[in-house]
């Protein structure tokens, strides 16, 4: 089963990882991958795995990433693109069977949109295509015939845990969470957190982004969204718990009161190899899990009053039509002014809050006024 696939974000912690599948896998190949500003990552992945195209997003990167390739006396130079153009190409380009979205933001779901138009099937590890556009994102994909395979840990465990059963027997969906390095906090602790605390996830190693998103929950109601959209259930039959040593990654309840769940030690390179190579299992080095050695596993309900993005994003699922691009585009901008020093820790949640209040809200909307509206609040 010979896979070339195209990586959007392949410097990020998914993109590094998918790599890394991608040397344990001889049958795939790279026909293309995307990167910003890090040119010394992305000059050694050109080394290694010879794509045809590559996108630098910074424009302004393009001649840094040429030099390196010079001095690496590498043979044959990739046609190097940039911009949202670049993006494009790369999730389009012809001889791509699959593509890695894992790229971070709303950048991510033109592209996505485009490939999908292009036939190609989607490994999804960016939660704001589906948060923002999942109707429109559905609508095409079944038009087009083609597959999304979750790469994000739950809802990959999700989709095993539904396999071979009737999707209209489905229950709920539990979407399990570890609860962030905040677990037990309360309003008062929360005030005195800093970014170097915020950065110190327990089990799992993430882009900067996505660990303060985990830390504020905001990262499960995003996958609360996102669950809905890849999953066709409504909001109130996702059910997120605290299951704060990570091994249960989510599970589906059904009608009878069964319960199927997929277990396994807190490693991104399951659910991406998953999604790369469906429906085989193949061998994955790293640890397994022994419940000798763990013991036991707990389970906590979220404290959605200390923790109020996981609130408020239930509450944009259940407006639904424009609210949800608003929570993400909000969560988005107060993230990057956190990591700036910007702003304190607990207003991030604010800034959501703000955004979502002052929204005039669009029931049905398009995906230029979808894009338009991150962009408007983003570059605000």
């Amino acid at each position: 089963m010979k896979k070339t696939i195209s990586i959007l974000g392949s410097t990020g912690s998914i993109g590094t990882q998918t790599l890394e599948v991608v040397r344990n896998n001889p049958d795939l190949s790279v026909a293309a991958i995307s990167g910003n500003k890090n040119t010394e990552l992305l000059a050694k992945q050109i080394l290694e795995f010879s794509p045809k195209l590559v996108c630098v997003y910074d424009e302004n990167q393009i001649d840094p990433l040429q030099k390196k390739l010079r001095e690496m006396n590498i043979d044959s130079i990739p046609e190097i693109v940039s911009g949202m153009d670049g993006l494009i190409r790369v999730a389009t380009l012809e001889p791509t069977n699959i593509v890695v979205t894992a790229i971070v933001g709303m950048v991510g779901i033109r592209p996505t949109m485009e490939a999908i138009k292009a036939g190609k099937d989607i490994a999804l590890a960016n939660k704001e295509t589906l948060v923002c556009a999942g109707e429109l994102i559905m609508a095409e994909a079944k038009k087009q015939g083609i597959h999304i395979y979750p790469v994000d840990s739950e809802h990959s465990a999700i989709f095993q845990s539904l396999n071979g059963e009737n999707r209209a027997e489905v229950d709920k969906i539990i979407l399990t969470a570890s609860g962030g390095p905040f677990r037990g906090y309360s309003r008062d602790m929360l005030k005195k957190v800093t970014l170097e605390d915020a950065l110190r996830h327990p089990n799992w190693s993430m882009g900067k982004k996505v660990t303060i998103d985990s830390s504020t929950l905001a990262n499960k109601g995003l996958e609360v969204m996102e669950a809905k959209w890849l999953f066709d259930v409504e909001p109130d039959q996702i059910e997120v718990v605290i299951q704060p040593q990570s091994i249960i990654h989510s599970a589906v309840q059904y009608k009878d009161g069964a319960i199927i769940a997929q277990l396994g030690t807190p490693d991104m390179k399951l659910p991406i190899q998953y999604a790369l190579v469906y429906p085989e299992r193949r061998d994955l080095p790293g640890k397994r899990v022994d419940f000798f050695e763990l013991g036991q596993i707990t389970f906590e309900k979220p404290d959605m009053e200390t923790f109020g993005a996981l609130a408020l994003a239930y509450r944009a699922i259940r407006t639904g039509g424009s609210m949800p691009t608003v929570f993400n585009a909000a969560n988005e901008r107060a993230v990057a002014s956190f990591l700036k020093g910007k702003i304190q820790y607990l207003e991030i949640e604010m800034e959501i809050e703000k955004a979502m209040n002052q929204h005039q809200l669009i029931e049905k909307p398009s995906l230029e006024q979808i894009i338009q509206i991150g962009e408007e609040i983003i570059g605000s």
